[in-house]
């Protein structure tokens, strides 16, 4: 019988034998059982294709144990011998019509080096397995044919090699990447660096097209830029992406179509973003301010209401509610309302500010400053507090504190062009209107945009005398926007202009166009109608206040949503409910004996109004220079230095002086442990 030989079996798992720790035995590896028997005369199978000639003696396993069974055994032997044979040849033909398919390189090598390149994998299969004797490969041509045409078929073919497959479908970028990213964009668009942080952002929508982050951040920088249908595609497609369920996608967009007047649009965004998170706080704020400025006060009650019994004690909440009262004149109620709002949130420099502004009003001076010194100690950067702060101290004859402290906030914030505007009709009322206009055009500077920047610099302009300015600025306002309420009084104001100078057509045409964008303007109707008195047209000034009345909106506040909304509030401010059962006194007993903010004296915010307006009380103990040196970094000797420096320099420069010294003071803190 032919010897066998086999080509694949090297690469392939059936191992026929392997050589043992004993270099003399042999053990033999099929898949297949069987036993030997060997007798002393010959050996009944037929040696399988080696190295050696023949087994050793060694590899006789069993000996007859008596002469008599030889004869029987040899036969039966010689018959299952017969049966090995054939399953041998069965097996042998099965393998030769396997292909062999070799372990594909990573490069593909160039024709002339294929043969070495093989030789090579061969000597590392046999280095890397010393316990396997490798059979001679004596395969036909065919098979050889087939195994280099194989070959030349993985090196092509990448679905043989998964590293080609990982760089050419896109590596997997790590989650942190989006954070960081983001992170960037936000840094690059401060700086009003719009078009590298659209990139970055396009490219965070590419690798996760389920985040809702890049598409509310783009979508913020588009709408800065005023581009509202690029902005609207964004939300758009961001809220396709995450099938619906990011209620901050759909809140941004209905504040943007909100904007641009689509109020019924704006609705149906925000209920789907309360129906993607309930618990949105954002969303019910939002929707309430909406309905508040439809006239739907009852509506936005109840939204706000529902925002709390899903959300918890919000600021915000807290606060809107507090100016729905003191706007009704509920004033102890909206007392109460905005001490929730402070105790949700000590440190939250709003309600503080809508506090002090209600007590402003009410001509509590000394319980007004307290609340002020919260709220810039609250959030010492915040430009509307050292704005509002500062207009009520000029406001009562406190001219150097009051431009002290507006000239601190344009120190923090060098790009707000609105605290400029303040100073700019600070120094025209009080020092020089030339002071006053480097300040407006520095402010226009700043943000080419803000109408009523350019409307106050028309208004300087006017009472100087110069009316030829003062129509251009006016005409520069109406070019930035001509259907908004800055529009409509900068229409007024310019028909007021008119009428001093003797253009009665105009001036009535420029009140007719007024009206036309805000009908409710008690203020451009009575001007309209006290220049037809003038003109001696009685009849047709009575005809323009009767039309004032007819068309007017009453919006009426009832109480009939305590109920309702306290049905639903938490049960956090159940006091609420005897507010309205008690008299005023009572209520303010009730008040006083609550428990106050920390570092709040009840009885300041409750007390009578301050006959002295004009008289700075420091019995707070609260000192505003110490204040501004320890907690900004600022020398209040040379304050007007810093501030000419930061009138001088760009605004996309400038970096804020607190960062400063959140680096100093991280150093003092660490010098006494050295």
């Amino acid at each position: 019988m032919n010897h066998c030989c086999f080509s694949s079996f090297s690469s392939s798992k059936f191992h026929l034998f392997n050589y043992s720790q004993n270099q003399n035995a042999i053990k033999f590896h099929l898949p297949f059982p069987f036993r030997f028997f060997y007798t002393s005369s010959h050996s009944l199978l037929p040696p399988l294709c080696s190295h050696e000639s023949s087994f050793p003696p060694s590899l006789v396993l069993e000996k007859p144990e008596a002469s008599t069974s030889s004869s029987k055994a040899r036969s039966q032997n010689e018959l299952y011998n017969d049966d090995i044979i054939e399953e041998i040849k069965i097996a042998k033909k099965s393998l030769e019509k396997l292909p062999v398919v070799r372990r594909p390189v990573m490069e593909t090598p160039v024709e002339g080096e294929e043969e070495q390149e093989q030789e090579q994998a061969n000597d590392t299969e046999s280095s890397n397995e010393q316990s396997v004797i490798v059979l001679e490969e004596q395969s036909s041509s065919s098979l050889f044919s087939i195994d280099a045409g194989l070959s030349r078929f993985a090196r092509k073919m990448p679905i043989f090699e998964p590293d080609r497959v990982e760089s050419t479908s896109g590596e997997k970028i790590l989650k942190v990447n989006l954070d960081l990213a983001l992170y960037k964009a936000k840094l690059l668009a401060r700086n009003f660096q719009y078009a590298e942080a659209e990139k970055i952002l396009q490219k965070c929508i590419y690798y996760w097209p389920e985040d809702g982050r890049p598409y509310v951040a783009l979508g913020r920088i588009l709408s800065k830029q005023s581009k509202v249908i690029e902005a609207r595609s964004v939300y758009e497609k961001g809220c396709q992406a995450t099938l619906g369920e990011n209620a901050y996608i759909w809140q941004c967009w209905a504040v943007l179509e909100n904007r641009m007047g689509n109020i019924r649009r704006a609705r149906e965004l925000f209920d789907a973003a309360t129906v993607a998170d309930k618990k949105h706080i954002a969303a019910w704020h939002g929707w309430a301010i909406l309905e508040l400025k439809q006239g739907n006060i009852k509506k936005a009650r109840n939204l706000l209401g529902k925002g709390i019994k899903y959300c918890g004690g919000n600021e915000y909440i807290y606060q809107t509610l507090a100016l729905l009262e003191a706007k009704a004149k509920r004033y102890e109620q909206a007392r109460y309302l905005f001490k929730q709002a402070t105790k949700c949130n000590p440190k939250s420099c709003a309600s503080w500010l809508a506090w002090a502004q209600l007590e402003g009003e009410l001509e509590n001076n000394h319980a007004a400053r307290k609340l002020f010194e919260k709220a810039v100690q609250a959030s010492p950067k915040n430009r509307f507090a050292w704005h509002v702060w500062g207009v009520f101290e000029a406001s009562f004859g406190n001219i150097d504190h009051g431009r002290k402290l507006l000239q601190i906030g344009y120190i923090l914030n060098p790009r707000d062009p609105v605290l400029l505007q303040s100073l700019a009709l600070l120094e025209y009322k009080y020092s020089s209107a030339n002071r006053a206009r480097l300040l407006f055009q520095r402010a226009c500077e700043l943000d080419p945009r803000h109408q009523p920047v350019w409307s106050a610099w028309g208004w300087m302009e006017w009472k100087e005398g110069n009316i030829s300015t003062a129509r251009e600025l006016y005409q520069k306002v109406l070019s930035i926007n001509s259907s908004n309420d800055h529009a409509a009084r900068c229409l007024q104001a310019w028909g007021v202009l008119e009428q001093r100078v003797g253009n009665i057509s105009a001036a009535r045409r420029l009140f007719r166009s007024s009206l036309n964008i805000n009908s409710q303007s008690y203020v451009t109707w009575m001007t309209w109608a006290a220049l037809e008195e003038e003109q001696g047209n009685s009849v047709r000034a009575e005809e323009i206040r009767n039309l004032y009345f007819q068309q007017r909106t009453d919006v009426v506040d009832d109480e009939s949503w305590v109920m309702g909304f306290l049905d639903i509030i938490d049960p956090t401010i159940d006091r609420l409910k005897r507010i309205f059962n008690l008299d005023q006194n009572s209520f303010v007993k009730d008040s006083d004996s609550s428990k106050s903010v920390k570092g709040t004296d009840d009885n300041s915010i409750s007390e009578e109004a301050d006959t002295n307006g004009s008289r700075l009380d420091t019995a707070s103990g609260f000192n505003l220079d110490k204040f501004i040196r320890e907690n900004l970094s600022l020398e209040p000797s040379k304050l007007e230095g810093q501030f000419g420096w930061c009138l001088r320099q760009d605004p996309k420069n400038i970096r804020p002086p607190r960062q400063v010294w959140q680096k100093r003071e991280s150093n003092s803190q660490k010098s006494p442990k050295l």
